[in-house]
């Protein structure tokens, strides 16, 4: 099962690269991309990706539920799950309550919130890069 664990981490770690580093920040350099536009784009996309990032973590369980445990890939497999879930719990709801009022027609610049989701992102890039490398090496 550490098979299955190497192939989501690194698939899951290429969604959030893609997206988080790739999409979102060339969406407001797009030709007539206004604030809310892109602000509701974003919504999307991410509410999109944080449901896979779950499936990907629900994968991730259940094979190391029905597999072979190594210690060093279960102290893996919790960084990227928890820092999803302090995004989830923490950091989204904030910039949620955050778009909707620059949606509202309410003035928006850069929110505390926004570098703190930028930076669990670069987090969990590492912890995704460790987590499938541990997956590697407990074959």
């Amino acid at each position: 099962m550490t098979g299955v664990v190497t192939a989501v981490a690194f698939v899951w770690l290429g969604m959030v690269l893609g997206v988080s580093f790739l999409e979102a920040p060339l969406r407001f350099r797009a030709p007539g991309i206004t604030l809310p536009l892109g602000l509701g784009i974003g919504r999307l996309v991410f509410a999109a990706l944080n449901r896979v990032e779950i499936g990907f973590a629900l994968v991730i369980a259940a094979a190391l539920a029905v597999g072979d445990r190594p210690p060093a890939l279960l102290w893996t497999t919790i960084g990227p799950v928890a820092l999803l879930i302090g995004q989830l719990i923490l950091v989204r709801p904030v910039l949620t309550r955050r778009s909707d009022r620059v949606l509202a027609g309410e003035g928006g610049s850069r929110s505390r919130a926004q570098l703190t989701y930028v930076t669990l992102e670069v987090v969990k890039v590492v912890s995704l890069v460790l987590l499938g490398t541990a997956a590697l090496g407990a074959r």
